[in-house]
């Protein structure tokens, strides 16, 4: 025992002092235990790669090493196309197919883009929709074709149009295509779908039908032979001309000595004879309705 009175002296404490300890709580972190054994290696690994790359001739090695990989591995066998097979196109289009795609054949099917080679098809006035894949060393291409629906009169020629009114091609003889119904007129390619309409209701006049002119660009003309027309309201024009059969049906109005049919104002329906029959017709006209 120590003896009493007797006073400590440099004393040793054996437990850590506040900063020690909060130094060592510090270094058990997970964050600089991540940086110690992960960070630190890599920053190491980073810099070592970087010293060895500053080198002009290793970079151009390494360019070399990744080139030949990439050539050895898109230049095999089973990556080759060889020939590209179209279908669904007539001649004139398969032919331009070819054109805006000159593909240099046999090449890998690693340097084809068919989503851009598809953007470059659709964009031909003559397609509505295609379709491409590599199958078997050979580029299948799958077109759909507007279908010419109208032979369309302008001023500068004659052009296909297909049932929406979309332009297909250029022609240079309305003979080329005789079974076409011929449409005329600024705008005539906007307004199809009337004008499908209108021809649907004038198949009892399809014999003489010679085609539909679109006037001021807002309604239609139906011209028939012998030089005859039907002038139709901008408004229910397929109404109009409904009533305009119907009253050829029952009074053979067409066949009589008539140049105008004018529906335009559809209480006052005006009729435009030939000269010298003016007044017989219309009083046989009138006479026909009053027996009925």
């Amino acid at each position: 025992m120590r003896p009493l009175g007797t006073r400590y002296t440099n004393v040793h404490d054996p437990a850590p002092s506040r900063l020690s300890y909060r130094l060592m709580r510090f270094m058990l972190t997970p964050l600089l235990r991540r940086l110690v054994f992960y960070g630190i290696p890599g920053f190491v690994l980073a810099l070592a790669v970087g010293l060895y790359f500053a080198d002009e001739e290793h970079r151009e090695n390494l360019r070399a090493f990744a080139d030949d990989v990439h050539r050895s591995i898109i230049e095999r066998p089973e990556f080759k196309v060889s020939a590209a097979q179209i279908s669904g196109a007539g001649p004139t289009l398969e032919e331009d197919i070819r054109e805006v795609l000159p593909v240099d054949f046999p090449i890998s099917s690693f340097s084809l883009d068919v989503q851009e080679m598809r953007k470059i098809l659709v964009e031909l006035d003559p397609v509505a929709d295609a379709s491409l894949q590599v199958r078997d060393g050979i580029l299948f291409i799958d077109v759909s074709e507007r279908k010419p629906a109208f032979v369309w009169r302008k001023r500068d020629g004659l052009e296909l149009l297909d049932e929406t009114g979309h332009y297909v091609r250029s022609i240079t003889a309305r003979m080329d295509y005789p079974s076409l119904p011929l449409v005329a007129g600024e705008g005539a390619d906007k307004n199809i779908a009337e004008a499908r309409a209108l021809l649907a209701s004038a198949m009892p006049l399809a014999d003489r039908l010679r085609g539909l002119i679109y006037v001021g660009e807002r309604r239609w003309d139906l011209a028939l032979d012998r030089n005859q027309r039907i002038m139709l309201p901008a408004e229910d024009a397929v109404q109009a001309l409904e009533k305009v059969l119907i009253l050829n049906d029952t009074q053979e109005l067409l066949d009589r000595a008539i140049s105008v049919v004018d529906m335009r104002l559809s209480e006052r329906p005006t009729l435009r004879l030939n000269d010298g029959t003016s007044s017989v017709l219309l009083r046989q006209i009138k006479s026909s309705g009053a027996d009925q």
